[in-house]
C-alpha cells in the first residue's frame, strides 16, 4: 500500500482556532483533536491542587518539545553559527517575532508528520570526504527510518541500504545501490552498530530526522518566549513557505547537552501555510555546511523493519 508524501490530514482544522495550546488539549481520538475543559476536569468536577500540578507538568512538557529538537541536535554535536543570512545559518536581517498564526503552524508541524504516519525524506549529510545523501522514508509512529545511502568523493564506499532507530543503525553495503530502497528489506547481509552520539554527522542527521515527528502539538504560546522567530520566506519545489527558527534548547545538568551560543538559530524549519514541514536545516559545528532534511513530494513508502530491528532499536 502506498501513501502520499504530504501528510494526509486536515491541518487547517488544527489552525482554525487562534491558538494551538497543549494545555487546551484533552485527548486525540483518531484524526480529531478534542480540547480539554478550561475549568474543572474532564468529568465535570472542580479541579483539585493535584489536577493543577498535572496540568502544569503537561505545559512544561509542551514548552520544551520543539526545544528538544534543537537539544537532540546538540546531543550529537555542538551547534555553532554557520555564517550570515538564511543560506549560511546566521540570523537574517529580517528576523522578527512570530505572529499568532505563525506560532500555531510551528506548533503543529511535527504533529502533522506524526499524524501522517510517515514522510518521504532526502537527508543531505555534509562531510569533508564528499558528503552523503540518504533517500528514503521515516515512520514517525514506529520510530524507524529506511532508505538508500549514496556518497560522493571518498564517501562512495558508504553506498547501500540503511535502516535506523533512535539507538541503532543497520547498513547493507552495495556496490551498485538502487535509486530507491526495495519495499521489503533484504533478509540478510545487514551489519548492525549502535547509533553514535558523537563524531558522526551521518548518525546525527539520522537522529534529527527521527525527532521531527511528535504525538501532540507543541505549545504555540510558549514557542516565541523560548526564542522561536520568523526568519524569511522561500519556495520549496513550488510551495510557498515561511522560514522559522526553532526555540532555544535549554540544557540542564541531567541531559548532558553541550550547547553553542547560536543554538536557537541553527535549527530552521521551512513550513507551508497549512503547517506542512517541507525542509529542516541544522548547523553542525564540525562541518562547514549544515545538515538539510527535505520532505519530498514523492510517495511515502511505509517502512518495514529489517531482520532483528524494532522501533526501540
Amino acid at each position: 500500500m502506498v501513501e502520499t508524501g504530504k501528510p494526509k490530514t486536515r491541518p487547517r482544522q488544527l489552525l482554525a482556532s487562534r491558538r494551538v495550546r497543549t494545555k487546551g488539549i484533552g485527548q486525540r481520538i483518531g484524526p480529531k483533536i478534542v480540547r480539554g475543559f478550561r475549568r474543572g476536569t474532564a468529568d465535570g468536577r472542580r479541579r483539585t491542587p493535584a489536577d493543577g500540578r498535572r496540568r502544569w507538568a503537561r505545559s512544561v512538557w509542551a514548552a520544551g518539545a520543539l526545544a528538544l529538537v534543537a537539544a537532540a541536535v546538540t546531543t550529537f554535536f555542538l551547534i555553532g553559527g554557520a555564517g550570515g543570512g538564511i543560506d549560511g545559518g546566521g540570523d537574517s536581517a529580517g528576523r522578527r517575532a512570530l505572529t499568532a498564526d505563525e506560532a500555531n503552524r510551528l506548533a503543529v508541524t511535527r504533529f502533522l508528520n506524526y499524524q501522517a504516519g510517515g514522510r518521504a525524506v532526502t537527508i543531505t549529510v555534509p562531510s569533508a570526504a564528499g558528503g552523503l545523501v540518504v533517500t528514503g522514508s521515516v515512520d514517525y509512529r514506529a520510530g524507524i527510518g529506511y532508505g538508500v545511502v549514496r556518497g560522493a568523493g571518498r564517501d562512495t564506499s558508504s553506498d547501500g541500504l540503511i535502516q535506523w532507530t533512535a539507538t541503532a543503525v543497520l547498513v547493507h553495503p552495495m556496490t551498485d545501490a538502487p535509486a530507491t530502497a526495495p519495499p521489503a528489506p533484504p533478509a540478510s547481509g545487514w551489519y548492525r552498530r549502535p547509533l553514535q552520539k558523537s563524531g558522526s554527522s551521518l548518525d546525527s542527521s539520522l537522529a534529527i530526522a527521527l525527532g521531527l515527528g511528535s504525538d501532540r502539538p507543541d505549545n504555540a504560546e510558549l514557542l516565541p518566549q523560548n526564542g522561536a522567530a520568523m526568519v524569511g520566506k522561500d519556495k520549496v519545489r513550488g510551495h510557498s513557505v515561511d522560514i522559522m527558527s526553532g526555540p532555544n534548547a535549554r540544557a540542564t545538568s541531567d541531559n548532558s547537552f553541550a550547547l553553542g551560543s547560536n543554538s536557537g538559530s541553527a535549527v530552521r524549519y521551512w513550513i507551508g501555510g497549512d503547517g506542512t514541514m517541507y525542509r529542516v536545516r541544522a548547523g553542525v559545528a564540525s562541518e562547514a555546511q549544515p545538515v538539510v532534511i527535505d520532505f519530498d513530494d514523492r510517495k511515502y513508502v511505509p517502512v518495514r523493519a529489517a531482520p532483528g530491528i524494532t522501533s526501540a532499536g
